[in-house]
């Protein structure tokens, strides 16, 4: 199986969309080629709307669209979305509890040579502080298609974190994708890996390693960040002793972020955060910055280690 871009399955699903709802509309700020949102104003051009590089003006038109009754898509890179676009996400989409979708692409470091002037590493942390915000980081295509297709049904805000990079499929087509889960893919005794995005296959891939040295590894996909599936959370910290947090994000605010709230209140382990370390990114390949960054197998299985010995 081909690895695809989740921004890849996402420009795919609004078509698909479209064809059964006529209440979907989908906004974009001058980058409809690169968020792929360009697939659905070819097929449904009165139902699209660019709104040129002005991203305030394209959540604020959203908002409109949303008390007509339509079901607005609104989408530009995660960096201009979260950061140009907070002040009205927060006061024109979540306060009135609109029923807005801002799926923005282009998130993390993966970004690649664009650098940090367009790596958003703090989109998630802005958008889950935020009352009435659902946040969601599917880790595949075939998770991308099954959130959009669920958000839709779902009558609120919601940001969706979308990456450029192509990503390995983990989910077969039989996947139900549900807000508010996490979804065990491996189950272990000796640790607990907790991840979103891209990182999950990262994640996967240590455990698998990890097990032929005799470590058992639980791997969750954290695919929803708010509301977090505290259940899971707190029994895997019953059943393991031990969490490692693993996000294309800044440690500060994201995943291991609210992974560590839940802990902390309910049962408190250890927790180790895998992340970009409060700093920028800068421009390079993006395979190059996940290991700058420490956004690998290696380091996973490290920090996997480290937590097993300090709880013992």
């Amino acid at each position: 199986m081909s690895n695809i871009a989740t921004r890849e399955a996402y420009g795919k699903a609004l078509v698909k969309l479209g064809d059964l709802r006529g209440d979907v509309v989908v906004l974009d700020a001058d980058l409809s080629k690169s968020t792929k949102t360009s697939e659905f104003a070819k097929t449904f051009p009165t139902r699209f709307f660019n709104m040129g590089i002005a991203e305030q003006n394209l959540i604020g038109a959203a908002c409109g669209l949303a008390t007509a009754g339509k079901i607005p898509f609104a989408s530009t890179f995660a960096m201009f979305a979260t950061g140009r676009g907070f002040e009205i996400i927060r006061n024109s989409v979540c306060y009135p509890n609109l029923n807005v979708k801002i799926c923005a692409t282009h998130a993390g470091i993966s970004v690649g040579e664009d650098g940090a002037s367009h790596q958003s590493v703090e989109d998630i942390a802005i958008m889950r502080s935020i009352p009435n915000m659902t946040v969601l980081v599917p880790c595949d295509a075939i998770e991308t298609e099954k959130m959009i297709f669920e958000i839709v049904k779902y009558n609120g805000p919601v940001y969706v974190r979308l990456g450029r990079s192509a990503v390995p499929q983990i989910f077969g087509e039989d996947y139900d994708f549900e807000i508010g889960k996490g979804v065990i893919l491996r189950e272990g005794s000796d640790a607990t890996i907790i991840a979103c995005g891209m990182m999950v296959n990262e994640a996967i891939n240590a455990s698998k390693l990890l097990k032929e040295e005799g470590i058992n590894v639980r791997v969750i996909n954290m695919s929803t960040i708010k509301p977090i599936d505290k259940e899971v959370i707190i029994e895997s910290a019953k059943k393991t002793g031990a969490i490692v947090t693993v996000e294309e994000h800044s440690v500060i605010g994201g995943l291991g972020s609210a992974v560590s709230d839940v802990v902390s209140e309910n049962y408190p382990v250890l927790v180790k955060k895998i992340g970009i370390n409060d700093v920028f990114g800068q421009s390079g390949k993006p395979k190059q910055l996940m290991e700058e960054y420490g956004l690998t197998v290696e380091n996973i299985i490290n920090k996997v280690k480290e937590a097993i010995q300090t709880k013992q």
